[in-house]
């Protein structure tokens, strides 16, 4: 052992493959050994961290070399000689860099690399080599070849031209000193097809290279599989992959020791039909069916099928495959009416199709087509003259004879026991017939596509049951209102989404009043549908109560948590149920809004004179959580402003943040004159991706105010003496507005209320007429408590009051306030009214 270079002189550039590294602190431990070392030498870190560095090292004084080599306080080169794994000796050309750490302790940074050829050892190895015994010069050993700078022979390692060309030959590993295998092969006794001892072979891969110090280290066989690209500019056959399968596994001696390594390579030229053919299926799985969406996937099919298997393809589907409905039961009399759903054809021009794509097509009644969809099963037919059913085809033949087609193969497209459709394949330019094996192959990729296709029908018919249910659940036609004039949209998600849970409301309220409610489910699909449904009608339940919003939206989140506990109970229900909404009331008299949120955008509003405002509303939690109250809050609008009341998806459409969502939306908002549906076109463009990924909904409305001559109202002292006068007062204004048809059922229903008010509740009492598209009488209190209709018998003296109103009435109710109740009643203008009413005719109006 010694230091074969002098500090300071670089060995030449042993550096260039990837590097040994490892740290050797100031007392000869190694603290740190990389990857690159274990794979030079074959210890691991566990094997040589924190063990001296000296034990590494071969020769007659480690001791001294390693004071030799620490000894010198700057960086250096050197060549040493150092003990493998295995036992054996392996030139390593080190480059030594001192670490200063704390406390003037130095520890060295070693980088080693395989040493150079030139500088390896030709004389015979020490005498403590693990080998038996000296090998005898000029010979080699049975089944070995020289392992020096030379190649291999053919018994042992060897490249063949064919891996060479590609990677050249593998390096030939250094031979362990002492192992028995010589140096430098004698003259002359080169063994059989072995390359010429001191020939040179071109540098190994680095897959080559890997694997054959594996062996060498480990003891254990290596076997890989590379394929090659086609090989250009030599013979054989062009355009095919090359297989190159490798082999590589140690030599032992009789008394085990390693000699050297084999090496074997085959170079495969011939085509593997079926790896041609699992490459084929595993590009269909991989293309075939990345969306849901039926075009989409039978399209896909298509492209798979063309140029690989066919000259044409051409995919057309039942009505199955659309509308759900099952198979044919039995064979058609006639011929089947199919879609073509795609076709593919290696020129995008010819052959001129039949059909285009989405139009019905018809084979005739003998085709192969007819016959695959009778009876299930695969067919495949050459095609000419002799054909029986071409001739009454003229179309078709034509195109036949044109292109010289000269087989087809039809298939039927089935999966989970419904026949979808046919998939045709045609030949001209590929000279081959349709063989039984491409009928075996296709069948299995048709048989795969089936199932996509399949699940994409499913889906489709999913999605559109699940659209359906969602817009009948909405309103179809939104009631016209005098109070407001009112636009909305409503938008599906696409069909990867799934349809969601989105509504919209508009709901006329007493006293000339009217409520706005957007809202959104949470989730997708029949269940979040279903859910809306059930909303709705809750919140329209109970805004016919004339409930503030902060209580209908209480009263709302208990349903829903009462829902969730009945889904969560379930062993296989629906998910829990949730949802946010927004409920508003709009007061055209008082000019206000009331508006209360549970975990929904705030309403936008757009002023005739000021910008676009988002009122500051208490927000409440979604709807199910519960725990908080809700809170309302009251906003002035001004007459022709708009309010716009939205679900989230309006705002975060196309993954875009919110501020960017309410700067497009107050964009959209600008000009609040405008009509609108021009409104409504204009969010939609600013707002929405063509496909968006949650469906939206959103109410548009403009506000409109009742003038003060279309109101009258009188305090009603607590008098019964007083009923006469306000009786005298609303028929003097009834006939100020042209209403004296009515004059005779309003004095009566004012009567009965006033009457009851006075002699029933306590607190002030006021009376209201307006006149709107119906007459609403509105008297009020300060009770609590509320009237009830009941029929009363024929010896009871009173209790008919309130009965006769009722009749009266077109409709009728209870209001509660802050202050008390109020009692209101709606008839019809002049017209039809005593046709609607149903004790007209018994009454006298002449009274």
């Amino acid at each position: 052992m010694g230091i074969n270079g002098a500090t300071g002189t670089s060995p030449s550039d042993p550096f260039s493959t990837t590097t040994a590294v490892a740290v050797v602190d100031a007392d000869g431990l190694i603290t740190y050994w990389s990857l690159g070392a274990q794979d030079l030498l074959g210890y691991s870190a566990a094997e040589v961290v924190r063990h001296p560095a000296r034990a590494l090292l071969r020769g007659r004084d480690p001791t001294a070399a390693m004071s030799r080599l620490c000894r010198s306080g700057h960086a250096g080169d050197a060549v040493l000689t150092v003990r493998d794994r295995v036992g054996h000796a392996v030139r390593l050309a080190v480059r030594v860099c001192p670490l200063l750490t704390a406390g003037d302790r130095r520890d060295w940074l070693l980088l080693a690399a395989a040493a150079p050829a030139a500088t390896r050892p030709t004389g015979p190895a020490p005498a403590d080599s693990a080998a038996t015994g000296p090998a005898t010069p000029g010979t080699t050993p049975a089944g070995t070849a020289p392992t020096g700078p030379a190649p291999t022979g053919a018994d042992a390692t060897r490249a063949t031209p064919a891996d060479s060309e590609a990677t050249g030959a593998p390096p030939a590993p250094t031979a362990p000193a002492g192992s028995g295998a010589p140096g430098p092969a004698t003259p002359g006794a080169t063994p059989a097809g072995a390359a010429p001892a001191g020939a040179r072979v071109k540098r190994g891969s680095a897959v080559v290279t890997r694997h054959a110090r594996r062996g060498m280290v480990s003891g254990q066989r290596q076997v890989t599989v590379a394929h090659a690209a086609p090989r250009r500019g030599r013979p054989g056959p062009a355009g095919r992959e090359r297989a190159r399968p490798r082999s590589f596994f140690p030599l032992h001696d009789a008394a085990g020791g390693t000699l050297g390594l084999c090496y074997a390579a085959r170079n495969v030229t011939a085509p593997d039909p079926t790896r041609e053919r699992l490459v084929l299926l595993n590009a269909a799985a991989d293309h075939i069916g990345t969306t849901l969406d039926l075009s989409r996937t039978v399209q896909e099919l298509a492209e798979v099928a063309v140029p690989q298997l066919a000259d044409f393809v051409a995919i057309d589907l039942l009505d199955v495959a659309t509308t759900g409905e099952g198979p044919p039961t039995r064979s058609p009399d006639g011929p089947i009416t199919l879609r073509r759903a795609a076709h593919l054809s290696i020129r995008p021009d010819l052959p001129v199709v039949i059909a285009e794509v989405g139009e019905p097509i018809r084979y005739p009644s003998g085709s192969l087509q007819n016959r695959c969809l009778a009876t299930g099963e695969p067919s495949r037919e050459a095609l000419g003259p002799g054909t029986p059913w071409l001739p009454d085809d003229p179309v078709r033949w034509t195109g036949i004879n044109r292109f010289g087609v000269h087989t087809h193969l039809v298939l039927p497209l089935r999966a989970r026991g419904v026949t979808m459709g046919v998939v045709t394949l045609l030949r001209w330019e590929n000279p081959d017939p349709f063989t039984e094996d491409d009928q075996l192959l296709i069948e299995d990729l048709v048989a795969r596509a089936a199932v996509c296709v399949d699940n994409a029908r499913r889906y489709a018919r999913e999605h559109e049951a699940a659209l359906t249910l969602q817009t009948s659940l909405l309103p179809p036609n939104l009631p016209r209102h005098n109070a407001v004039e009112v636009a909305h949209r409503y938008l599906p998600a696409d069909a990867e989404s799934g349809v969601g849970g989105d509504w919209y409301d508009v709901i006329p309220l007493s006293g000339a009043r009217v409520a706005l409610v957007v809202g959104d489910v949470i989730g997708h699909g029949l269940h979040a549908a279903a859910s809306m449904g059930r909303l709705r009608a809750a919140v329209q339940t109970l805004a016919d109560l004339d409930q503030s919003p902060d209580e209908l939206l209480a009263h709302v989140n208990d349903l829903v948590m009462r829902l969730s506990d009945e889904a969560e109970a379930a062993a296989e229900g629906p998910a829990a149920a949730g949802a946010t909404c927004v409920y508003a009331i709009y007061d055209p008299i008082a000019r206000t809004m009331v508006v209360a949120r549970a975990g929904h955008p705030s309403p936008a509003v757009a002023h005739l004179t000021e910008p676009v405002e988002f009122p500051d509303i208490p927000a409440g939690p979604p709807l199910g959580l519960g725990g908080l109250p809700f809170e309302s809050a009251e906003i002035p609008l001004e007459e022709g402003c708009v309010v716009a009341l939205y679900t989230d998806g309006l705002i975060q459409a196309a993954e875009q943040d919110v501020d960017v969502g309410i700067e497009r939306l107050c964009f959209a908002l600008a000009h609040p004159d405008r009509p609108l549906e021009e409104i409504c076109d204009v969010m939609v463009r600013a707002l929405l991706a063509d496909r968006p990924r949650d469906d939206v909904a959103f109410l548009v409305a403009r506000t409109r105010v009742l003038s003060s001559d279309r109101v009258a109202s009188w305090d009603v002292p607590a008098d019964p003496s007083a009923v006469r006068v306000v009786r005298d007062d609303v028929s003097d204004r009834l006939s100020q507005w042209g209403l004296d048809e009515l004059d005779f059922t309003t004095e009566l229903i004012v009567s009965e209320l006033v009457t009851n008010a006075i002699r029933h509740a306590h607190g002030p009492i006021a009376l209201r007429l307006i006149h709107e598209s119906t007459l609403i009488c509105e008297v009020s209190d300060g009770g609590h408590t509320s009237p009830h209709l009941r029929r009363a018998r024929s010896t009871d003296e009173g209790g008919r009051g309130l009965f006769l109103v009722a009749q009266l009435a077109q409709r009728w109710g209870t209001r509660y306030t802050g202050s008390g109740k109020t009692i209101w009643t709606e008839q019809p203008l002049p017209g039809d009214i005593w046709a609607k009413s149903p004790i007209s005719a018994g009454l006298d109006r002449s009274i």
